[in-house]
């Protein structure tokens, strides 16, 4: 894993960061978090953010040897996005329940080379979540300002924080992270084991069938999602015809959402905030 330090010399000690804005200079206020991650089309980044992860080797292949998201790919799902709800749309109480879970589900996930509680790897898994979100967000709303991207980028380091990743790792702001982000991209190295696996997953492994029909959309997604580099990693093809294929899809795909009222574009995460709510009262977990 690269070191997320910028290239200038990092200070002795670290400071705190200042407070949030939660206001422009014309006094509008900011975006947060919360203002988008209920939207369903964050769901298109899913698997863009999967292969990102896998592409660094001690997620790989931790991934690889212990994940049953191949067999029970669903389950998975839910289990990640309980997590992401809970993070960044529940209660403290919901965050610790979902952290507790995480943290138990995690301890069988070690071996020589990796480790589920190493927290450069988890710096990682949270910067793919924060860097997908704000893709999908950009993509289908236009760029943000910059006062609102510092406090996406902010908020988003609670996916991290909120296991063994301390505040300080983080890049200190947006031109650092950015840095990071390029540096990590360059450093993608995927195997045979993992490329296996990805191209299992990809083909939907044992998910329903009605999910393993729309695979060939949700690849094409995937794979225009991706960096090129983490593309070549991969060995997907992908060439100008495929590039304008995408780029069409994403005109059109941000003008045809605006018309999908709110309350059903959000329908989703309030099922899974429901589902994850009545696990936990019953005491089940999210996983199964």
């Amino acid at each position: 894993m690269a070191n997320p330090e910028t290239d200038q010399a990092p200070p002795t000690e670290w400071q705190p960061l200042p407070p949030l804005a939660t206001t422009n200079a014309d006094g509008s206020p900011t975006i947060g978090m919360a203002d988008y991650v209920d939207e369903s089309f964050i769901f298109l980044g899913a698997g863009a953010a999967v292969l990102l992860q896998l592409a660094v080797p001690g997620v790989g292949h931790g991934v690889a040897d212990h994940s049953e998201v191949l067999s029970e790919p669903l389950s998975r799902l839910r289990t990640t996005m309980s997590y992401i709800y809970a993070i960044s749309l529940g209660t403290p109480e919901e965050k610790k329940a979902i952290i507790k879970m995480v943290n138990k589900a995690h301890i069988p996930v070690r071996a020589k080379s990796y480790s589920a509680f190493d927290p450069d790897l988890q710096l990682w898994v949270a910067a793919t979540l924060y860097k997908g979100g704000i893709d999908l967000f950009e993509r289908f709303h236009g760029p943000l300002d910059p006062a609102s991207a510092e406090r996406i980028y902010r908020e988003s380091m609670e996916y991290g924080n909120a296991l063994q990743v301390k505040p300080e790792m983080w890049p200190r702001d947006l031109a650092a992270f950015n840095a990071y982000w390029d540096r990590q991209i360059e450093g993608l190295e995927v195997d045979y084991q993992v490329l296996a696996f990805v191209n299992k997953l990809l083909s939907g492994g044992q998910a329903p069938w009605f999910i393993r029909l729309g695979m060939p959309l949700n690849n094409f997604v995937t794979a225009g999602l991706l960096p090129p580099r983490a593309r070549e990693a991969f060995q997907m093809t992908w060439g100008p015809r495929h590039q304008r294929a995408f780029d069409l899809l994403f005109r059109v795909l941000p003008v045809v959402y605006r018309f999908i009222p709110r309350p059903v574009r959000t329908l989703p995460s309030k099922l899974y905030l429901r589902d994850m709510r009545k696990r936990l009262a019953s005491g089940r977990g999210v996983a199964r």
